[in-house]
């Protein structure tokens, strides 16, 4: 039981943080996405310069977060992980019942 209740943790550590890794990596394209249609309209370089700080410190901090948020989620994975499936668990069992 308790190491089908680890796969089951696992698993949903596995799936959040591909998912999460998976929205980093779209933020990127979407940035730099905006950030090259816009440097082909702004002309003033003090703009284009602001614009690419901008831009690195989005995609930095973004990454940092969801980087210690990974972290902190394969840390208290059995807290966080074994509350959801219990709830899992519990909402499955009443709908079986109705």
């Amino acid at each position: 039981m308790r190491n089908d209740l680890n796969k089951r943790m696992n698993d949903m550590y596995q799936r959040d943080c591909l998912m999460a890794w998976f929205d980093v990596a779209l933020l990127w394209a979407a940035v730099i996405f905006v950030l090259v249609a816009i440097l082909g309209i702004v002309q003033d370089p003090n703009i284009r310069l602001v614009l690419y700080v901008a831009s690195f410190m989005l995609m930095l901090f973004n990454t940092a977060s969801v980087f210690a948020m990974t972290k902190h989620f394969k840390e208290d994975k059995d807290f966080i992980y074994g509350l959801d499936i219990k709830h899992l668990d519990a909402n499955r069992a009443t709908k079986i019942k109705h």
